[in-house]
């Protein structure tokens, strides 16, 4: 193995780094939550915007954040990512607001929505397709799901011994010392300059429509589904999208080139991960929801207790693309969402008097393999046969569908579990309402599986435009 070849391993490590952050910020709030409303008089329903908010702005700028990378050039752009993700994540710390706490959210997923589609591009061009990629894609997705899973446990004890803040003050080191080793470990790489323009109009009605939407999913207990508020801006989320579709087809450089999406399988993929994002962060944010609230454990208790799941979600991302690469994404995809369907399926019946070994590990025990074994073969769909032009935007795409779907998947259990809070019994009715949440999770595991079933199949052709080996040797990477 030559030198080179070394040290695009140490680069996967670093970039495994940065995509579990990216994504254990995404959950590690959930713990915290309880503690961040008493501290900044969060309402009960207001609250879950410090997840929607970095969700919300990190899941609707992917796309950009990845044309960016490919245009400004690769590491350029993911260390300026890295540098904003620091500094607002101290901000968030020191929050003293609730306002403050939000907006520093939203800034955050700013700058993840640049770091993410960047390493994974990254990725995607130092190592070829094929084997070796697969095994690149399953440390990736693994790391993801680990930082997911994980959140449950690293955000408990920092919460009960050093206090909320620190589940942001966590990532101002891990920040530094990816600024430090990027320059060392990866190198500069952009498409061609006869490509480089932007649509920032594409950008902003794409978050436009995602904002919309999920606005209107969570505020529809309160204001009704059929309200003129609730009708009112899920049309808005449709006339934005339709205008983002107008644009992509019209502008010289769209944001989403057209082509990426018009195969089955790429855009079935996505559609996949979409909905394992929506079942994986509506299930940990009820479960956190109930452990805490029905059943009174400290944020550091419900943490251990989850230790499971991110040890199975990385024993699922290692068997997962073994097996992709002897039978398929396909049954990989079917099978990981069929265990967390199974596992919300069994979370669905908690009683207000639950019990770790009895009503909690069984669902844990298959939930972490499914998440992690569907993820990894999600990615490998979505990205397979994607060209190194496309490679950031292509990335931005696959993250974006787990992230919007993680954002849409909080709203929806959170409606479902508002919707069905009734009673003059207080933990009677919180449990009530987290059993429908649940059953909303096994709802959105099934719709993943019809669609992994129907739409993954084997691709007949590539997506893009591949370069010819030699070229991409020589172009991959320049300094």
């Amino acid at each position: 193995m030559t030198a080179a070849d070394s040290r695009r391993w140490y680069a996967l490590c670093l970039l495994c780094v940065a995509g579990f952050m990216v994504i254990l910020d995404a959950q590690i709030v959930v713990l915290a939550l309880p503690s961040i409303a008493d501290g900044l008089g969060f309402s009960a329903s207001g609250a879950q915007w410090v997840m929607s908010a970095y969700l919300l702005s990190f899941g609707g700028l992917l796309l950009l954040g990845g044309r960016v990378a490919d245009l400004l050039g690769r590491r350029r752009v993911f260390m300026t990512g890295t540098l904003l993700f620091g500094l607002s994540s101290l901000l968030c710390g020191f929050a003293g607001t609730a306002a403050v706490l939000v907006a520093a959210r939203a800034v955050q997923g700013v700058s993840a929505a640049v770091m993410a589609p960047t390493a994974l591009s990254i990725l995607l061009n130092t190592f070829e397709e094929g084997p070796e990629r697969n095994k690149a894609l399953a440390l990736w997705s693994g790391s993801g799901g680990f930082g997911a899973t994980a959140a449950l446990l690293i955000g408990g004890p920092l919460t009960d011994v050093l206090g909320w803040q620190w589940v942001f003050f966590l990532n101002a080191p891990v920040a530094l010392a990816l600024l430090a080793l990027s320059p060392l470990l990866l190198r500069e790489s952009r498409t061609e300059a006869r490509t480089r323009s932007f649509d920032p109009i594409g950008a902003l009605t794409a978050t436009g429509a995602l904002v919309a939407c999920v606005y209107a999913v969570v505020e529809a207990p309160r204001a009704g589904w059929l309200s003129s508020r609730t009708t009112g801006l899920l049309a808005l989320a449709v006339v934005l999208a339709l205008v983002f579709l107008r644009t992509e087809s019209r502008t010289a450089a769209p944001l989403v080139p057209l082509r990426l999406l018009r195969s089955r399988t790429v855009s079935g993929a996505n559609l996949v991960v979409f909905l394992l994002g929506a079942t994986a962060f509506g299930m940990s944010y009820t479960l956190s929801q109930y452990g805490q609230g029905v059943l009174g454990w400290s944020p550091l208790r419900f943490g251990l207790a989850n230790v499971v799941m991110p040890l199975g979600a990385v024993a699922g991302s290692y068997a997962g693309q073994a097996l992709v690469t002897r039978i398929g994404a396909r049954p990989v995809a079917v099978g990981g969402l069929t265990l967390c369907a199974l596992a919300a399926l069994l979370l669905a019946g908690v009683p207000v008097d639950g019990g770790f070994l009895r009503d909690l590990l069984p669902a844990l025990l298959l939930f972490g393999p499914g998440v992690g074994a569907c993820a990894v073969a999600g990615s490998i769909a979505a990205l397979t046969g994607v060209g190194e032009r496309d490679s950031g935007v292509a990335s931005g795409i696959q993250t974006a569908a787990f992230q919007i779907g993680g954002a849409f998947g909080v709203a929806v259990v959170t409606s479902a579990s508002v919707s069905h809070t009734v009673g003059t019994e207080r933990l009677t009715a919180l449990t009530a309402g987290h059993q429908a949440a649940f059953t909303a999770c096994v709802a959105l595991a099934v719709a993943g599986i019809g669609c992994a079933s129907v739409l993954l199949r084997a691709p007949r052709s590539s997506t893009a435009e591949p370069l010819p080996k030699a070229a991409v040797t020589r172009r991959r990477v320049r300094s």
